[in-house]
Parts: structure tokens; sequence; C-alpha cells
């Protein structure tokens, strides 16, 4: 390296200043790609967060962002990023966290198209449970995930392996995909930051769709601006996007008004106290900055009925595209078999149902700018969520992680995950602030504003030397 800088700080210092570190001629690609294969190489055997490590293709490729000084300018030239192992990435398996796919992807997904060429480099792909249905990244293919605040305990899902590589140091960003939470559930576990985007802001190419009108794909980040850097690399345009999300995540927002709300959209569902804790700790940071916070509950309709056609359609497409259907968990077969019972009629209803709500649910943002909620119900919890478990039950203990995030999926919204500090345990708190469609430069500016005021990104799981 040019400059002799320790392992963890290179490590932590995000998208923005590892891409400055080698603008700067500070450390080159080859070198950072080196420093973080050795890093996942001594981490990774504790937290399994990687599916497979491309540690010869990513020094190949950073060698070649070296080569090209015109490229220096790009906003992620250098920079190693996981993908989340739904995401085709040319030559290697394209898994949905399940043994039963042999086939490598013969190319690029769009989404990480447009990381190539914005400078990125891809450094291997991560761990979920098998096609996603779960928010804890368990399977029988590839083991648990562990969360690297504590190695007892979940790191959510289902872009578990995505949010613990990020949350180790293991890259500086990695990409997701939220079909139901499965961006901000994992950010809420492993104290990131993790913004689902508006529906259709990012594609899922050459996939036609991520569960029907449920999903999209984003990065899960330790800070905002890494977030929007990335963003602004993989999202299409979209009306009132012009400025770019960086220029909007280095504003202050005007006074917001913003409301508070407890209630889940699911119901039986009991707020775990120190989440609590966290939610009126960050309304009362919100009124330190000028906001308007006041308490009032969206009308929630009852979002099954558009939400689980979706889901099992989904679960039930991903499955037509594998080789091996013996190899499939058992949980899996039991998805399916119940998805049988929903025909593609049902399917089309439910999106056009979905589409009903979402116009009923979005009135509420017409006397509120952003809406303020947990993330997720409880905290993360121990290892070992879906042992021994059916598909049934595993929707069960799906629900206190799902009951605040699943809604806006259905609806399309963005919704993001903020950390909001630590529980009595060490777990990391989150909060979720969620905006009316297309009003991701707003959230940024919020969110922004809140990491200025209560910095969160320099804290770190026990995972170096002191």
């Amino acid at each position: 390296m040019a400059v002799a800088v320790n392992e963890t700080e290179i490590a932590y210092a995000g998208v923005a200043g590892q891409a400055e570190l080698i603008r700067n001629g500070e450390i080159s690609s080859v070198e950072l790609t080196q420093t973080l294969l050795k890093r996942i190489e001594r981490l990774n055997p504790s937290i399994n967060a990687f599916r497979i490590v491309m540690a010869d293709e990513a020094l190949a490729e950073a060698a070649t962002r070296d080569g090209a000084g015109a490229g220096r300018t790009r906003p992620l030239h250098g920079v190693p990023i996981a993908i989340k192992d739904e995401i085709d990435v040319a030559g290697q398996l394209t898994t949905f966290g399940t043994a039963a796919r042999t086939r490598p992807a013969a190319a690029d997904g769009e989404l990480v198209a447009r990381l190539r060429t914005a400078g990125a480099v891809i450094i291997g792909k991560t761990t979920m449970p098998e096609f996603g249905q779960w928010p804890f990244t368990e399977s029988a293919a590839f083991g648990y995930t562990r969360n690297p605040w504590d190695l007892s305990r979940s790191t959510g899902g289902s872009s578990g392996g995505t949010a613990a590589a990020v949350a180790a140091g293991m890259v500086a960003v990695g990409i997701g995909g939220d079909g139901g939470g499965s961006i901000r559930i994992p950010s809420a576990c492993c104290g990131l930051y993790g913004l689902k985007p508006t529906r259709g802001l990012v594609s899922t190419a050459p996939y036609q769709h991520l569960w029907h009108a449920l999903g999209t794909q984003g990065p899960l980040a330790r800070s905002v601006r890494d977030s929007a850097l990335v963003y602004d690399a993989i999202r299409t345009e979209l009306p009132g996007h012009e400025l770019g999300f960086a220029t909007a995540a280095a504003t202050d927002p005007p006074r917001l008004r913003i409301a508070l709300s407890r209630k889940p959209a699911q119901r039986g569902v009991r707020l775990d106290a120190e989440q609590a804790g966290a939610l009126e700790q960050m309304a009362a940071a919100l009124r330190e900055l000028g906001h308007e916070v006041h308490e009032h509950d969206p009308d929630y309709p009852e979002v099954a009925p558009a939400f689980v056609p979706q889901f099992y359609g989904g679960v039930r497409d991903e499955v037509a595209l594998v080789e091996r259907p013996d190899l499939l968990e058992r949980r899996t077969k039991q998805t399916l078999a119940l998805s049988r019972a929903i025909p593609e009629s049902t399917v089309r209803w439910a999106i056009r149902r979905g589409a009903q709500i979402a116009e009923r649910v979005n009135h509420f943002f017409e006397h509120h700018d952003v809406l303020l909620t947990p993330t997720i119900a409880a905290l993360p919890r121990r290892l070992g969520a879906l042992d021994g478990i059916g598909s049934l039950h595993a929707s069960l203990r799906a629900v206190p992680y799902v009951a605040y995030t699943a809604v806006w999926n259905l609806c399309g919204n963005p919704a993001a995950s903020i950390p909001a500090g630590f529980a009595g345990d060490g777990m990391p708190c989150a909060v979720q602030i969620v905006g009316a469609p297309g009003q991701e430069p707003m959230l940024l500016r919020l969110s922004a504003q809140l990491e200025r005021a209560r910095p969160w990104a320099d804290r770190r799981p026990p995972l170096d030397p002191a």
C-alpha cells in the first residue's frame, strides 16, 4: 500500500471512504480487495455471510480498475461489493439459498451490470434462506448465518448474509432484496442503514419480478451517504430524482410533519420494550431537530389477502427455475404444496387488490410527510428459528419481524430502517421511516440529518483486537 493504513480502518471506511483512498492513490483497488479478502478469510468461517467468495475474479477485476486511470472519477471505482444470492452474477450460481439450482448464470443481472459500470468490484455472493421465504438466514444447504454483534443470534433475513458481511466490515456495502422487509429487517438486526426503494426504481432483470408486485432490490450500508451513492449507480430515473440521491443526502430537510405510530399492520404483535424505547428516543431526536412529531396511526386494511398469494406465487415461480427439485428443503416443498391452492388468477387479483390498498393507505401522506414506526417488533432472536418446523409454523415465527415492514412492500412505498442505539443485551435497535412513493430523496435527507445528530456508523461489532 502506498500509505500504511490499519486493516480495520480500511474495512470500516465505507464506500465513500474506500473510493476516496483509491482516488487519492493511498491504496489501489487490488490492495483494497486483498485486504478485504484476508478479512473475509478470517471472519467468514465463524459468521457465514458469504455463500461463495470470488477471490480470483475480484482481484482480476480490481486490477482492471487500477489500469483504468480515467475511470477513477466513477463513484464506486475499485470498491468491492457483495451480492445477495438471488441476483445473477455471470459465471456463478444464483442459488436463491437452495442446493437445488446447479446451472451458473450466463450474464450479469441488470443491477450487477450497473454496479460494474460505476466501477465496483464484485467480491462474492451472500447467504439467504431458501427462496428468501423467512426473516431468518438459515438454510439446510448453507447453514446458519451469525450476527456479528453476537454470534449466537440471528441476522434476520432474508438478506442476512449481506447484512452480516457489511456489519463485520468484510465489505463496505452489499446488495439485498426486499419482498416483505428483507433489506430493513437484517439492517435492523445488524445495526445498518437499509432503504427499500419505491417499487420499480431498481431493475430486477433478467427476472421479470421479485415476488410479483412485492419485491425490489437495493443496498445495505453502514451510512446514509454510502446507500445514496450506490442507489445513484443502480436506480432508474423517476420524476423528482434529477439531482441525485447523494446530493439529497448532503442537504438537511425542511421542517417535516412526522407521524409516530406503534401500531403494526398485523394484529396480535407485541412490541418489545427496548424497541419501543428506541422509537421514543428517535421521536425526541426528531423534535430536537425541529420537526413536528405527533402520534397518528395509518388506517391499515387487512393486508394478508393481497400479500399471501403474491408470496406463494413468487416462491412458486422461483422454484420453477431449479434443476434438482428433489434437493429442496422440506419447508419449501410444503410452501410449494400450499401454493398449488392459489391459481394464477388469484395472484393477479392480489396484485390488483394491493394497488387498491396502496391507494387507500397513501391518503395518509396527504397530511403527513413521514411515518415513524419500529422496524421490527422484537430483538434479534437466537439461532435455530427454523429448526424442526414446517412452512406454516415458520410463517408464524416470522410475524414479529414483518409486522411493520411487509405492508410497504404491498403498497410499494420507500421505507428505511435506521439504527437507533442498542438494547441492554448489546443487540442493535432500529426504527423505520416511510414516505410516499418516489420520496426517497426526502427520506435520505431526513436519515442523514439523524445520522449527523446521532452518529451510528462508528459503532462496530466486537470482532477486532482492541
